[in-house]
């Protein structure tokens, strides 16, 4: 079993993080992989360490950028005032595919939530990401509710 590393991105990691986000036929439509880093990419980055209620975190194999998620720390009066908590941008290098890591990622996740006292966690996935959507069903997560989306 592969040692990983969770940790708090920083900086320097952005680029990476970026690769990882457009290494598949989605994010490629999706994300910008420039140097230097799209200046929206810096802003959001920050708008992300700045808020405590949002943790971006890197996953590290031997020092290796290998992937990435988003955890929000989501607040509300329904359910009696429960924190929520949410998974987004899941991502692993395509080398790294298929060896438990995202399972492992997404226990990370969860143990984190129930740290900071979430009651539930939730999380969207494309419908055309077969693959994923199974992989979060094993992991107990259910199709409860459909999303939507609006772009702006």
């Amino acid at each position: 079993m592969l040692t990983l590393i969770f940790r708090k991105a920083v900086q320097s990691d952005l680029s990476h993080l970026i690769a990882l986000l457009a290494d598949d036929e989605i994010g490629q439509t999706r994300e910008v992989v420039s140097d230097p880093v799209d200046g929206a990419y810096i802003q959001a980055f920050r708008a992300i360490g700045d808020d405590p209620n949002q943790l971006l975190v890197t996953v590290l194999h031997d020092e290796t950028i290998i992937g990435c998620m988003q955890l929000s720390y989501i607040p509300g009066l329904s359910r009696s005032g429960m924190w929520r908590g949410q998974i987004e941008s899941v991502r692993i290098a395509a080398g790294y595919r298929d060896q438990g890591i995202g399972r492992r990622m997404i226990e990370w996740a969860i143990s984190n939530f129930k740290e900071r006292g979430c009651g539930l966690v939730q999380l969207t996935s494309d419908k055309t990401r077969l693959d994923a959507l199974r992989f979060y069903a094993s992991l107990g997560f259910n199709p409860t509710h459909e999303g939507y989306k609006l772009s702006l």
